[in-house]
């Protein structure tokens, strides 16, 4: 089964209807991406019972519910944790499957528990701790990569205002696709880059292929765009030393969370915001998973 990601950051406000919509005209017209050998995994923003119903009824799901979603249990505990529970609004009911668990990193617990559900209801084939495993990966798959996207755009981030130059919607659709395009190009060098990689002769992946994601993305496009500019340097040259370029990958870091927009208080200082190397706990039905 592959995971499938919705393309799209959350959001408050109208943003976030926006996305729902486009979320809804997405299985309008590409009925083909939402299919039974597909898993999608949703943040808060997307679900809405009726939206979670049209969703199951031709792929599955893997949903973080917000807190003020009441949630109505009909079985007991099932053996790996997780309970069966039927979800409603505007006149619509669906049967789904609960995970609840907590993380924790450092011995500090985070102070919220995360809530999913899944139309995936066998526990024993689809264990709590997996899919729990699992959403993690839409960060790493979806927010990762959209970040890697945007760095090439002038002035991308929160707060920063109109990432696209283009003023009306046919320059608007132009060049959000040449962005696709040119960005998954660069990612297509990265891909070769990393098959003609010699592997690492030491650390935590000595001896192992390398993997795409080892070559930096950033490093990447800017060799790309001299190698253009200079006209010089051949295809093979360019993979052969992008190779010997590595970011580390699978580090399990924890840092403490800042703001994405300035605030009037006071800012945290680089001891508060200092990288650690940690391992997360996941803790479902009071058991570390």
């Amino acid at each position: 089964m592959r995971a499938g990601q919705v393309p799209w950051i959350t959001a408050g406000t109208d943003k976030a209807a926006a996305e729902q919509k486009l979320l809804d005209t997405a299985m309008e017209q590409y009925p083909h991406l939402f299919t039974m050998d597909r898993i999608w995994l949703l943040d808060r923003n997307f679900p809405g019972t009726p939206r979670i119903a049209r969703l199951i009824a031709r792929t599955h799901v893997l949903i973080r519910l917000k807190s003020d979603i009441p949630l109505k249990r009909i079985s007991p505990v099932l053996g790996d944790g997780s309970y069966i529970a039927e979800i409603s609004g505007d006149g619509v009911t669906v049967t789904v499957r609960v995970i609840e668990y907590y993380a924790d990193v450092e011995g500090q617990v985070v102070p919220e528990m995360f809530c999913l559900i899944t139309d995936l209801s066998d526990w024993r084939e689809h264990p709590a701790p997996e899919l729990a495993a699992l959403y993690k990966w839409r960060w790493d798959g979806s927010e990762t990569a959209l970040r890697e996207t945007k760095s090439c755009l002038d002035g991308a981030g929160p707060s920063a205002g109109p990432m696209l130059r283009s003023e009306c919607p046919d320059l608007v659709r132009q060049e959000l696709a040449a962005w696709a395009a040119a960005t998954e190009m660069t990612r297509g060098v990265a891909r070769d880059a990393a098959l003609a990689a010699v592997p690492a002769r030491k650390g935590r992946r000595a001896g192992q292929p390398v993997q795409p994601r080892e070559i930096p993305f950033t490093a990447t496009r800017r060799a790309v765009i001299a190698a253009i500019r200079l006209g010089k340097a051949g295809y093979t040259a360019l993979t052969s030393a992008l190779g010997k370029l590595r970011t580390v990958v699978d580090r399990n870091r924890h840092r403490a969370r800042k703001a994405k927009c300035p605030s009037t208080f006071g800012h945290a200082s680089r001891a508060d915001t200092a990288t650690r190397i940690a391992g997360a706990v996941i803790t479902i039905a009071n058991k570390p998973a």
